[in-house]
């Protein structure tokens, strides 16, 4: 690679193009995995050509494959989202904690905008996207299974992963209340999954469990 990647010349949300081997690529540092990380744009016809100069010089380095379920592992240990299987049409950017991403002073305004701003100013919602993770490391998520709060149903799983760094399985369900849904709500219930049967003692979050401050991902 032809630029600098120091983390003051390349921060976080950077993109340039770069030079590897005889390809020009878009280098943005953007990760969807909750690590310091780079996405690469090439051109199709110098996509081999990339990947065999990114391998060997990996090999320098340890750099070895992982597939689709390291990626939905680690993304969902970081509480990434996932349009289409996590979130569709039906939830709101407010429910699935994605206020965040949508500017509502911008000019001219966007799709949907008057339905957020509606929400919003109704009050904290009684409906949110969490993080869970199960606190018996041997049990494994598979997607749909019923989440509990002080022994009442009150969600679901929309989508779930085993969580290697955080020592279980993790996923992200959609919960409703008769009560706004804040941090310390979460952390007074007593949090359980059905899982085949069994209630398996769980954790829920509206923030990441893992790195929760973006210090990885900036660093």
């Amino acid at each position: 690679c032809d630029v600098d990647l120091s983390n003051e010349a390349f921060p976080f949300r950077c993109a340039r193009e770069v030079g590897i081997g005889y390809a020009r690529a878009l280098c943005v540092r953007i990760t969807y995995l909750g690590e310091l990380g780079y996405e690469l744009y090439i051109p199709s016809e110098q996509t081999l050509h990339v990947y065999d100069r990114l391998v060997e010089m990996g090999e320098k380095v340890g750099l070895v494959h992982a597939g689709l379920k390291s990626l939905a592992s680690l993304r969902m240990e970081k509480g990434y989202r996932d349009y289409g299987h996590d979130i569709d049409n039906t939830d709101t950017i407010l429910e699935a904690g994605l206020g965040f991403a949508a500017d509502l002073k911008k000019p001219g305004g966007f799709l949907g905008k008057d339905a957020v701003v509606a929400q919003k100013a109704a009050g904290p919602l009684k409906k949110k996207l969490v993080q869970i993770l199960v606190k018996d490391p041997q049990p494994m998520l598979f997607h749909a299974e019923i989440v509990h709060r002080d022994g009442k149903p009150i969600g679901y799983l929309r989508a779930a992963s085993y969580g290697h760094t955080l020592g279980g399985a993790v996923g992200l369900a959609m919960v409703e209340a008769d009560v706004p849904i804040d941090g310390k709500w979460l952390e007074a219930g007593r949090w359980e999954v059905d899982i085949a049967g069994t209630l398996y003692p769980a954790i829920a979050s509206l923030k990441p469990l893992f790195d929760p401050e973006n210090k990885k991902i900036k660093a």
